[in-house]
């Protein structure tokens, strides 16, 4: 059904394929940029990545971002930048490098003194020109270079803040298929995990909108396609571009539709048990989406045929589409876990059963609920996890 009112900003332009990291020069000096600061993991700087970028840049490089960012860690960037007099951010790495690059950035161009400020609000100055900003991610699972999220660790509370803001998008987003050449095999899964839930739950959340569906259900397809043969063959360089693009899809989709339950546990179980995002919904999916199954089956049916292809979706009576899709990522689970070990339920990962209540309050206090296309009390979440481990 047609909502009777959507947005969908995506202003970000992606440059995608071999090579394209050289094409970064000419990006910053077309934005006016002549002194970037780079925010770059130490792991691209070994696998020589600044030299592919080439040019002459005159940049500030940084390359000690731990796995968690946090509040403290921001400021203290932002205040070595405006010293420096850096005039532009680029951003080389996982989710914690660009998730600290967006804050940096946003920190840079507005008045507010520390990251905490901004909480809860979408920050709007008048008159404000952001600095320019190019990300480029070296997973393919977050979708963190077309999405308006930044997740960043409070040092008081030492809870990680989920800030929402379409000033975290960049200017350009680089899609190079070398940034993702030696990704481990069970991170190339988890990621492609990832990856698939922000699609399925854009797909099916409150907020959907036609076009977050064209880019969702895209994306669908390419996973269904791709994640696989992309853990199996890892130096083919069409698997990772397909991945790489799939991910920035369905990153577009979920960051206008906003995700939903699933995240929500995510979230809680990264809170609880320090479990890491992209394996937790990985996890956790096919057990949200059966729990939901009569509320949203029938779109789940629709992505039959995006995941599975045509000639099988064909086969399988429409009644029993959006149950097959199930049993298809339960089945692409099995297959990355016994391939890299990407752990299949709760238990694997650690989790016990003395974990579920924490787990259960934690969720329970996420936003990402409020999109959910079901409403889920605590005995919900309780009787899905229990189910996931």
């Amino acid at each position: 059904m047609l909502p009777e009112y959507f947005e969908f900003y995506n202003p970000v332009k992606i440059l995608c394929g071999h090579h394209a990291l050289e094409n970064i020069p000419y990006e910053l000096m077309r934005l006016g940029a002549t002194k970037p600061f780079v925010l770059i993991s130490r792991t691209m700087v070994e696998q020589g990545v600044l030299e592919m970028i080439g040019g002459r840049l005159k940049a500030l490089v940084r390359t000690d971002v731990p796995k968690d960012s946090s509040f403290a860690l921001v400021d203290e960037i932002t205040t070595r930048v405006r010293q420096e007099g850096c005039d532009s951010i680029l951003a080389i790495g996982g989710g914690s490098v660009l998730d600290t690059a967006k804050a940096v950035r946003v920190m840079l161009s507005g008045e507010n003194k520390n990251l905490r400020q901004m909480l809860g609000s979408e920050w709007v100055i008048p008159g404000r020109k952001e600095i320019p900003f190019i990300m480029v991610p070296t997973t393919s699972g977050t979708g963190s270079e077309c999405t308006g999220v930044a997740v960043v660790q409070d040092d008081r509370t030492k809870i990680k803040q989920e800030i929402v803001s379409d000033r975290f998008l960049p200017d350009v987003a680089i899609l190079d298929p070398r940034c993702t050449e030696k990704l481990p095999p069970r991170l190339t899964a988890s990621s492609g995990m990832d990856a698939l839930t922000h699609a399925v739950e854009a797909y099916t959340g409150l907020q959907k909108n036609p076009l977050s569906d064209a880019y969702a259900s895209s994306a669908v397809r390419m996973i269904g396609q791709h994640l696989i043969a992309a853990v199996r063959e890892p130096k083919n360089e069409e698997h990772r571009m397909m991945m790489a693009c799939a991910s920035t899809m369905a990153g577009m989709a979920f960051s206008n539709s906003m995700v939903g339950l699933c995240h929500a546990i995510a979230h809680a179980l990264g809170a609880a048990c320090q479990l890491p995002h992209a394996e937790a919904v990985g996890i956790m999916l096919p057990h949200v989406m059966r729990w939901q199954m009569d509320v949203v089956g029938h779109d789940y049916g629709r992505l039959l045929c995006d995941f599975c292809g045509p000639e099988y979706y064909a086969q399988i009576p429409d009644r029993q589409r959006g149950e097959k899709l199930i049993e298809a990522i339960e089945d692409t689970l099995i297959h990355l876990h016994q391939k890299c070990e990407i752990p299949s339920n709760l238990r694997e990962a650690g989790v016990t059963r003395k974990d579920l209540r924490a787990v259960v309050q934690a969720a329970m206090d996420d936003g990402a609920l409020l999109t959910n296309p079901k409403p889920a009390g605590k005995e919900d979440v309780l009787y899905i996890l229990e189910r996931a481990l």
